[in-house]
């Protein structure tokens, strides 16, 4: 069917539609948004265009735009196909660079859809006010798909709601103004393939101004102290910014709320904005509170009931808080086991089970949630984020919820938490430090701490106090998609790098922890998820992580609870379980959940370490326990976790708890020792005295000073694995050609965690690449991703390859990954390596196999995920900086040999675990005797307790064995000695060289 048939066919169609209405006589002329006929092109922010998302890499829809005899508007129409498992959808943003658009003068949009009747509700968003389409508030209603073929959808901007999961902040004022249009979404179902196709988006009919007046506050409480006055600013607002047209009544009233008349002045009145008030009028309301003769009260309510005639109401009804004061929980001279004494006395069970759960702050709004349920605490996880993605804007976030925890009768903080894994990663512009792999590869404690403190800084200054980090697991097998999180294979090099633990937390004590850089840590996985086995996960698609570990007794103590010991013994606030199952050999138990073992969480973490700090539960980690959500429940809490991460099921958790409590199969006994470890921590954190967010540090978020500790991570993190003919360190001289797929990329070489969970490919955060690196030091440096650029001429070649980022489970092999670099890569290294000399750096998260390229490669560095300062790297590349990097890993031939590990009984790894060449330094001269006289040294220097000295000796002997070729024979005992160096064996950890310096 031709346009102008099938325009006569949709005249007829619209007077059947209650959705299609006829245009009225005074109507403006529809304005076209999209017609689909190749103006809109398929573009990413900032320019403008059409492009898709998803929840992961298979959620996008498929876009296109083509022709149709039957397209309700011109010749084209843009059509799709989706099959989406978690959210999917597509957006069309205006240009960033251009002004936004004005669509006040309409009453709506509508657009042509072509139903396929599958009863499936499609949501519609609108992007409104902000700075561009992606900083901006999401306005959203939805139709349901329950027609066939082409329909024309027409909503009015009235039908709109704000979608509060989705929260801008800094400066947006939560009214659909209009006057500021940055685009639109469609959010496409869930669960079923489906396609869809779209056509002739445009503006309809003209505004109705009575329906656009809002009647706002600029706050939903307001605490007070006792006898002061409370000033609530009451505004009226309207979609487009026009003046109202109509007088707009507002009646006020203090009623209901805890208060009593005593308590404060009664307030009840009225006035009008007359017709002709400009949008943004405010009047002020004054509601004083009274000083009673008690000495000691609850903070009470005092509810201001607003009634609106001609304009919206406000979404709810704003509260004045006479804040709790005289009570001794409150004040902070008192010791702190008093106060939480004091204060746990007074709770009911609800406030108690409120206490012990967490939220996602998508999931409460705009946070009213937060006083109903009482909640303790709220989260972001991965790219969970405030719009815009700024520190101002994540403070002003957090002070909101802070807020709504002042409304509840003791006014008790939220602790706010945040995976900030290697540097404040969520918040763009954050110093972004290597993940833990790359920390241990320093080898470098003193450095780890200070990574830990920029860190701890940075969050804090954003309003955060609580990191879930360090991961303290200990990665047995390169398949994992964690490894990168882990700091080594060792238990050993675990437990020298917690000295991260000290940088974020600051003293072991806690008396740190109130200041304004210092946050509360968290230990995880608690105990054993870097153990798991290939093939024992039972978590979608993933192969290994969140699977089971086997082991002995012996070897539990040995190698995954040893780095528990030491974090308690550092202190540690807070300790996270595992998502995976722990199958404890001949205890005769099977494989049973982290989340549900109390024989590990309360009898051994609490009871014989003596962990004294709380237990919170990773995302929905108690729905993996078998059985129904009211077991999980008590399963998990009787186990011994004190506070339950249930993002978006925050409200069944808590009535779950209460009802298992009431009914006796959870003690209150157990929900006071929860609640006793939470408020402690809340009173150390001197949340009481200040919850809100202190950024006097803020200027110092992305610092020159904070990333200069972290390029000294990047450089020492750093690990020489060959360097024939000492190719490295490059001259500045040198020509130059560089190639590779993680040569020019930020977002490669940060890795998972970075700025969203699973991390992407590009220019994602400032910061500097290798390739901007290198250019700073050299005068001739050619550039080629896929060395397609002639190479002839250069005096040395550099190919940065790898991996591309992703984060748990998605990342493990045999899951979309695997250890093999891509083709790209290994072509670019083919012929680069063939044409010149050659340095190859793999940035990824774990060893990558090599396999039989080695041979024509002359210098192999294992840079890990360095972060943002690509500077660390060049400053080793170009002999700035010496490398001193030693594998916290073994490196495989092949990956049959997984898992490989210092250790085993049988090893022949390509690079054994410790091994790390230097530069800039003289190898030392010498054989078996010079060693022989070396282990004399250093079992003196053990003997005598100095440990700076033994480390030296054992680090020359090192160097002089690193000269032998690897073999089987001589790979075990070199890694062994490096195991023996870090738990300070010096004369022993000498022996194992000597004994690899003559097998070789």
């Amino acid at each position: 069917m031709r346009r102008t048939a099938l325009l006569v066919s949709a005249a007829l169609l619209t007077s059947l539609l209650p959705l299609a209405v006829a245009r009225a006589a005074d109507d403006p002329p529809p304005v076209p948004v999209d017609r689909f006929e190749g103006e809109v092109p398929f573009a990413s922010p900032p320019e403008n265009g059409l492009f898709t998302w998803g929840s992961d890499t298979d959620d996008p829809p498929t876009l296109g735009l083509g022709p149709r005899d039957d397209a309700p508007e011109g010749d084209q129409v843009l059509t799709g196909t989706y099959d989406i498992s978690g959210y999917g959808g597509f957006t069309h943003d205006f240009a960033f660079a251009e002004p936004a658009h004005d669509w006040s003068a309409h009453k709506g949009i509508r657009f042509w859809w072509e139903g396929q009747d599958n009863g499936k509700k499609i949501a519609f968003e609108l992007k409104d006010g902000g700075a561009n389409g992606e900083a901006s508030e999401l306005w959203t209603t939805s139709f349901t798909d329950d027609f066939t073929g082409w329909k024309q959808i027409e909503i009015p901007f009235t039908d709109f709601a704000y979608r509060t999961d989705y929260q801008p902040v800094g400066g947006i004022d939560h009214v659909l103004g209009l006057t500021q249009m940055w685009g639109y979404a469609v959010t496409l179902p869930v669960g079923a393939p489906g396609r869809f196709a779209m056509d002739g988006v445009e503006l309809y009919g003209k505004a109705d101004q009575s329906l656009r007046a809002n009647v706002t506050t600029d706050s939903a409480v307001y605490p007070v102290a006792q006898g002061r006055t409370a000033t609530v600013e009451v505004t009226v607002a309207t979609t487009g910014s026009a003046p109202i047209d109509e007088p707009v009544t507002v009646a006020y009233e203090t009623a209901g709320g805890t208060a009593s008349d005593t308590d404060y002045t009664p307030l009840k009145g009225e006035f009008t904005f007359p017709a002709g008030t400009a949008s943004g009028t405010t009047r002020t309301l004054r509601v004083a509170t009274l000083k009673d003769r008690t000495a000691a009260e609850n903070a009470e309510t005092i509810p201001l009931k607003l009634t609106v005639t001609g304009a919206k109401a406000p979404s709810e009804t704003p509260q004045v808080v006479i804040d709790a004061h005289g009570l001794p929980y409150l004040d902070d001279k008192l010791p702190v086991k008093r106060r939480v004494a004091d204060l746990l006395s007074r709770m009911s069970l609800e406030e108690k089970a409120g206490q012990m759960t967490q939220a996602e702050r998508g999931a409460v709004g705009t946070g009213a949630d937060v006083a109903a349920y009482d909640l303790g605490s709220l989260l972001s996880g991965g790219g969970s984020t405030p719009t815009p993605n700024t520190a101002e804007a994540w403070a002003k976030m957090i002070d909101s919820f802070q807020l709504r925890a002042q409304a509840t009768r003791f006014q008790i903080p939220l602790i706010y938490g945040v995976d900030a894994v290697h540097g404040h990663n969520n918040l763009v512009g954050a110093t972004v430090m290597p993940h833990n792999i790359g920390i241990g590869a320093t080898r470098d404690p003193q450095l780890a701490q200070q990574t830990g403190a920029v860190t701890a800084a940075e969050v804090r200054a954003t309003g955060v106090p609580w990191d879930f980090a360090p991961c303290l697991c200990v990665t047995r097998d390169e398949r994992w998609g964690r490894s990168y999180e882990s700091f080594g294979e060792d238990p050993a090099l675990v437990e020298s790098m917690e000295t991260v633990i000290q940088g974020l937390q600051g003293a072991r004590s806690g008396k740190d922890l109130s200041r304004d850089d210092k946050v509360l840590a968290t230990a995880k996985h608690f105990v054993g998820d870097g153990g798991t086995a290939y093939g024992s996960s039972t978590t979608g698609t993933y192969t290994i992580d969140q699977g089971v570990t086997t082991v002995t007794r012996q070897q539990l103590e040995a190698v995954h609870l040893a780095p528990y010991r030491t974090a308690v013994d550092r202190g540690v606030g807070t300790v996270m379980p595992s998502y995976s199952s722990l199958d404890v050999v001949g205890d005769g138990l099977g494989p049973v959940k982290m989340h549900a073992r109390a024989d590990m969480i309360t009898g051994v973490l609490k009871q014989r370490l003596g962990f004294d700090g709380f237990v919170i539960s990773d995302w929905n980690g108690i729905d993996q326990i078998p059985g129904d959500y009211a077991s999980d429940v008590r399963t998990s809490v009787n186990a011994g976790v004190d506070m339950v991460m249930a993002p978006y099921a925050y409200r069944d958790f808590r009535t779950a708890l209460v009802t298992e409590v009431r009914a006796g199969r959870v003690s209150e006994k157990r929900v006071d020792d929860a609640v006793s470890r939470i408020l402690t921590q809340k009173f150390k954190l001197g949340l009481f005295e200040k919850p809100y967010a202190d950024t006097s540090g803020a200027s110092k978020i992305g610092s020159a000073g904070h990333r200069a500790v972290a390029r000294k991570a990047a450089a020492e993190s750093q690990v020489l694995l060959k360097n024939s003919g000492g190719v490295l360190p490059l001259k500045k001289s040198q020509k130059v050609y560089v190639a590779g797929s993680n040569a020019d990329d930020i977002g490669n070489q940060s890795g998972g965690w970075t700025v969203t969970w699973q991390g992407s490919s590009g220019d994602i955060t400032p910061g500097t690449t290798i390739l901007e690196a290198m250019r700073k030091n050299s005068s001739s440096l050619t550039y080629s991703k896929d060395a397609s650029e002639p190479t002839s001429g250069y005096d040395v070649g550099v190919v940065v390859v790898g991996e591309t980022p992703y984060a748990e489970g998605v990342g493990d092999v045999g899951n979309g990954h695997d250890l093999q670099l891509s083709a790209a890569d290994q072509a670019a290294v083919d012929k680069v390596c063939a044409a010149m000399k050659c340095a190859v750096l793999i940035v990824s998260g774990r060893p990558q196999l090599i396999g039989d390229r080695l041979g024509g490669i002359d210098a192999l560095v294992a840079s890990w995920l360095p972060g943002t300062e690509g500077d660390g790297v060049a400053d080793v590349l170009y002999g700035k900086r010496a490398f001193t990097g030693q594998l916290p890993v073994t490196w495989p031939r092949s990956e049959a040999q997984l898992p490989i590990n210092v250790g085993d009984p049988t090893y022949d790894p390509q690079f054994p675990y410790g091994w790390g060449l230097t530069t800039l330094t003289k190898v030392p001269d010498g054989g078996t005797a010079t060693l022989k006289a070396l282990g004399a040294a250093a079992r003196a220097a053990e003997r005598a307790g100095a440990d700076a000295t033994g480390r030296a000796l054992v680090t020359k002997a090192r160097l002089i064995v690193q000269q032998k070729d690897i073999s089987a024979a001589f790979a075990k005992p070199f890694a062994d000695a490096d195991h023996l160096l870090l738990t300070g064996r010096y004369g022993e950890a000498v022996a194992k060289l000597t004994e690899a310096y003559r097998a070789a």
